[in-house]
């Protein structure tokens, strides 16, 4: 007899409810592999193919394309484990799934599915009632889909990593750690998989010459974070000129000898390191439930990106530990991923501090609103010659306005003064960087 089983929408991402199908990738009927990919949707932070737990046959799909829905939603069911005597098909889950989709341990090796489809969605109407897919000894320790597509991107065997989690579980955190240890060794690029275009809501034209645009997707996914920022977060604003004309000369110079190209952003973010360094108190949240504020030992340094989908925040892990020239190839990176729609939830999430350069856009300053649920944003502005009072005398220097908000629950302005300081003065002079290193 098969049983059938149903696998519903993962968690995806900090923070995310919900999802958009974008394309279906098997139809019902369909003989389908364990893990592999069934369907593709788009959260507000990334498009994404998920995985199937299961092996088997298609019974049911939940969905038509652009069918928004929450986590936990049943995407599809499938008819695993035919009579042994007319199929050699696993019948077993792979467990790599989040918690709470389990699936039992996986067999000695895997077979591939012989069976007409047919005769398996035949033998369904005998099957048990869809489940979770749980067999009664109790949870396992699953790894995450995201943790496993990550390790399969860049061609890493999760069988060779030691998991730090609960029970050995593979955290992202291990995948991480051990591509690290790989770049170190060897720079081998991973070509990236370009990405469908996303879809995008669809403009309706009113008869009083009214348009109406659903805020959903991405941008309503900025609209709800933004509006919870100013809702929740007491923040505040302070800003100063700084002459960038030294740390210009510094790019110039690193840039002029061989090697990779340094970018101005890279050099604002080993500023931003440094300086939290000194002023730990800006990298941290709010726990408002628990009236805590929660701060970190890492730098993970969020940069806005603007896209054709939209504006995103990507995540520099541990920025604090990279160098300039480390700096400078992830944000290259980064910003290209974003750009072809090729970021992971990820990529997207667990930012401590964001650097927003406003000034590529050709604007001197702004009051940036906080990357809800951080508690602090550095603002650049455009780097542009204006008069300058420079060792006593008027001269033409390059200059830059820095703005800083920060929420000021978690310091007073002493402190963010403080920052903002130390960070104009190490654009001012980047000798000073030398004192930390």
């Amino acid at each position: 007899m098969a049983q059938v089983l149903e696998f519903k929408l993962p968690d995806l991402g900090e923070g995310l409810t919900e999802a958009e199908i974008v394309r279906w990738l098997v139809q019902v009927g369909d003989v389908v592999a364990i893990d592999q990919p069934v369907v593709e949707v788009e959260t507000a932070k990334a498009m994404v193919e998920v995985p199937c737990p299961y092996g088997g046959v298609v019974t049911a799909r939940y969905g038509e394309e652009g069918t928004e829905l929450p986590v936990g939603a049943p995407l599809l069911t499938v008819a695993v484990g035919a009579p042994a005597a007319d199929t050699d098909a696993e019948t077993e889950g792979s467990g790599n799934v989040l918690v709470g989709y389990g699936t039992g341990a996986p067999p000695a090796r895997r077979r591939r599915v012989r069976r007409m489809a047919a005769d398996v969605v035949t033998s369904v109407a005998d099957a048990p009632a869809a489940g979770t897919g749980s067999r009664g000894d109790g949870p396992v320790p699953v790894i995450s889909p995201l943790v496993r597509r990550l390790a399969r991107e860049n061609g890493l065997e999760l069988r060779e990593l030691t998991g730090s989690g609960r029970d050995g579980l593979i955290l992202r955190a291990d995948v991480e750690k051990a591509l690290r240890a790989a770049a170190a060794q060897e720079a081998t690029a991973q070509e990236a998989t370009l990405l469908p275009p996303a879809t995008r809501p669809t403009p309706v034209a009113t008869s009083d010459g009214v348009t109406r645009t659903p805020l959903r997707g991405i941008r309503g996914a900025v609209a709800d974070k933004l509006s919870r920022s100013r809702r929740e977060i007491p923040d505040a604003t302070c800003w100063v000129d700084a002459d960038a004309t030294e740390l210009m000369r510094t790019r110039a110079a690193m840039n002029a000898v061989a090697g990779p190209k340094i970018s101005v952003l890279a050099l604002l973010a080993r500023i931003c390191t440094a300086a939290l360094a000194r002023f730990p108190e800006l990298n941290s949240s709010v726990d408002t439930e628990a009236r805590e504020i929660v701060r970190f030992d890492r730098v993970h340094l969020g940069f806005a990106a603007q896209t054709e989908r939209g504006l995103v925040v990507p995540v520099v892990r541990d920025a604090h530990a990279r160098n300039t020239e480390a700096l400078s190839a992830e944000f290259a990176r980064l910003t290209e991923a974003a750009r072809a729609g090729t970021l992971t939830p990820g990529d997207l999430t667990g930012g401590t501090f964001t650097l927003n350069n406003y000034g590529v856009f050709g604007v001197d300053g702004s009051t940036p609103i906080i990357n809800h649920p951080e508690a602090a944003m550095l603002g650049v502005g455009r780097i542009v010659p204006k008069p300058w009072v420079h060792e006593g005398e008027l001269a033409v220097r390059q200059v830059v306005q820095l703005s800083l908000t920060f929420d000021h629950r978690v310091c007073d302005g002493g402190t963010a003064g403080g920052f903002l300081r130390y960070v104009a003065d190490c654009v001012e002079q980047p000798a000073v960087l030398l004192r930390n290193l």
